[in-house]
């Protein structure tokens, strides 16, 4: 009776263990299956970005955060606040699901469903799992270039006895009048801790138009957000806990449009409001002495964006747009350890049913063509995932999902891995292949104008690929580690395609249908050099072949080459210096002309930026920090016609008591 009680307890909560084990053992994934496993037995290439990352290379954005990571293209429309758009692997903008603490957090109010990387701050993070490749068999629509999981402070875990209190925070300043501030603590209370958090940055920003422009006048984007997060938690025995967490963050900034002569130009009327509420209350108990860990956890999300745009002399754009979308749902989540049989050891079965209803109510354009998206869909999975060792070397991986939608098709995916370690060579050699889906959006299915049509009877967008790679460690200088060198070939290809279409009616009438193709190849190449206690440095080349199947043109904004390269140097035990290089190679877009004019397709030429973080820890507690982006002023276009932020720096001190 008591274990029952204590099953009930755990209450909504899936998965819980996720974060746990991320958080106990930082070198173990689960962002990748499901099942906490040690980062070297991952059948997929991942990238993990800790709070010390974040912390000593002066990231202050989700995505400066990931501008580094192999795969990854960050294409930006200016500075904080501004679209921007990651392109994994090549795939499109809405091939990436983004999930909070494992929870699926892509903005169902989109066109499509992309994720905006130009939000969200990261003081309420501890840390970024990047997972490249099809991942839909885990976590079903988007996941066709990779899934990246925002895992958020956690406080330590209760137990018999003892308080403990910890508070942390930190203040900067520097370059467009920017301010930035965090303050927060993590306790113990017997069985139950907290954690408290928030943050807020303020900025003039800069000018997100190029100043090759002849419709720029210098305005600037500015930027003000702020973010809360509340966590409570309570293990009332060891292997139980609930835990609830709470956290809402608002961005506003200033935004540019077309003038009256429908050229790109600055316009200081044109402002945005992006708003995000989140919560989810999770449980977890184990039974079977351990060996079976079952939890159910209940989730929700809303975003709310809002663009209002009054006309001015020099624009005539007039918008006052709301977009609502939110995502309410169940999951129930278990890990089961599997008992060894032969060769074959370290088993573990995942699996679960989640069940989510998305909504979007909208409403946008212009007075004598508003678009409205006023839709709910409901999205109910089932998954499956097993893995086991073999050999003590060998390490399986294989699992399965079937995700259905209400009004079209079901999907299933899958996903097969093995990572085979040679010790005899200081390598490991992994190979996965699998396949992947995107639902459409609400926006395609039902959204309406008058020269648009929804269409109710699009098919999913689908994907299969496959990956090989290896990674070798290199004895020298007497260091068994002194150098790490790895290489991974992708290839995908993706079918049905949503595009927008002239419809088969009178007038200019568009709609949505499965008609384009793509196929996708390249590499990642990587090389850490470890020469001495004090220096670590990587370098990461990615190439990319991206192109339509149906016309082998380039797809638009997939640079061929994106190079990256981080170095990490500690000249005395209080100081670690730590620069990033990053360039770009050239893409293919839709250009913008000197004169603001919207122009035909062409190349936009590649760039490079500089960047810096430096800290100094002062005492055990006190640090004081250097944070330096773009430190070469470089004109460098993402986007054609919109630059990259110019030369800033920032300076603080931050505490962890």
């Amino acid at each position: 009776m008591r274990h029952l009680s204590l099953f009930l307890a755990s209450g909504l909560a899936a998965l819980a263990s996720q974060s746990h084990a991320q958080q106990a053992i930082p070198d173990t994934i689960v962002t990748a299956t499901r099942i906490p496993t040690p980062a070297e037995r991952v059948p997929a290439a991942i990238t993990v970005i800790t709070r010390q990352d974040i912390e000593e290379r002066g990231y202050q954005s989700l995505a400066e955060a990931l501008t580094a990571v192999p795969g990854i293209n960050l294409v930006g429309q200016g500075g904080l606040g501004g679209q921007t758009s990651a392109f994994t692997r090549g795939t499109n903008s809405s091939h990436t699901l983004v999930l909070l603490d494992g929870v699926p957090i892509n903005d169902a109010s989109t066109p499509a469903g992309a994720f905006n990387f130009g939000q969200d701050l990261l003081g309420n993070l501890d840390r970024i799992e990047v997972v490249r490749g099809p991942a839909a068999s885990l976590y079903g629509s988007a996941a066709l270039g990779g899934a990246i999981n925002l895992v958020t402070r956690q406080a330590p875990q209760g137990g018999p006895g003892g308080k403990v209190f910890a508070p942390f925070g930190e203040v900067a300043g520097g370059s467009n009048s920017t301010i930035r501030g965090n303050l927060g603590a993590t306790g113990r209370v017997e069985a139950f801790d907290y954690l408290v958090s928030g943050q807020s940055l303020s900025t003039r920003g800069s000018n997100a138009l190029a100043p090759r422009l002849q419709t720029t006048n210098g305005e600037r984007d500015g930027f003000r957000g702020q973010s809360t997060m509340a966590r409570l938690g309570w293990t009332p025995v060891e292997g139980s806990r609930l835990e609830g967490i709470v956290q809402w963050r608002q961005n506003n900034f200033g935004l540019d449009g077309s003038n009256n002569a429908f050229r790109q130009a600055d316009d200081p009327n044109y402002s945005g409001e992006d708003r995000r509420w989140f919560g989810q209350l999770r449980g977890e108990t184990r039974l079977l002495d351990g060996a079976w860990t079952t939890g159910l956890r209940g989730f929700t999300t809303e975003d709310r964006r809002r663009y209002v745009n009054r006309p001015n002399p020099g624009a005539s754009g007039i918008a006052d747009d709301l977009y609502r979308g939110s995502r309410t749902g169940l999951d129930w989540g278990n890990t089961v350890r599997l008992p060894g049989f032969g060769a074959f050891a370290d088993g573990a079965l995942a699996f679960g049913v989640t069940h989510a209803l998305e909504e979007s109510r909208s409403l946008s354009g212009s007075p004598a063509s508003r678009t409205r998206v006023f839709a709910q869909q409901h999205v109910t999975a089932g998954y499956a995932s097993l893995q086991y060792r073999a050999w003590e070397r060998l390490d399986l991986t294989a699992g399965l999902r079937q995700d259905s939608t209400t009004g079209f098709t079901d999907a299933t995916t899958w996903q097969l891995g093995a990572v085979l370690a040679l010790p005899e060579v200081a390598s490991r050699l992994r190979i996965s292949a699998g396949t992947a889906f995107r639902a459409p959006s609400l926006y395609e299915r039902f959204g309406t104008n008058a020269s648009t049509l929804g269409n109710p009877a699009l098919k999913a967008e689908r994907s299969t690929g496959w990956e090989i790679g290896a990674d070798t460690d290199v004895a020298l200088f007497g260091r068994p580690r002194a150098a790490t060198a790895s290489w991974t070939f992708f290839q995908s290809r993706i079918t049905n395609l949503i595009n927008s279409v002239r419809a088969p009616l009178p007038g200019f009438v568009f709609t949505s249908v499965n008609v384009d193709r793509a196929d996708i190849h390249g590499a990642e190449l990587g090389l850490t050099l470890r020469p001495a206690p004090w220096l670590e440095t990587t370098a990461n080349w990615t190439i990319t072949e991206a192109e339509d199947a149906i016309t082998d043109r380039r797809l638009l904004r997939r640079p061929e080459h994106v190079v990256s390269i981080t170095a990490r140097v500690v000249p005395t035990p209080r100081l670690v210096i730590a620069p990033t290089v990053l360039f770009t190679g050239r893409s293919s877009d839709f250009l913008i002309t000197n004169t603001g004019d919207f122009g035909s397709r062409g190349a936009v030429r590649g760039g490079t930026v500089v960047n810096l973080g430096a800290t100094y820890k002062a005492t055990e507690v006190v640090s004081l920090f250097l944070e330096g982006r773009n430190l070469g002023n470089s004109r460098w276009e993402p986007t054609s016609g919109y630059v990259t932020p110019g030369r800033s720096l920032l300076v603080g001190t931050r505490f962890a008591l």
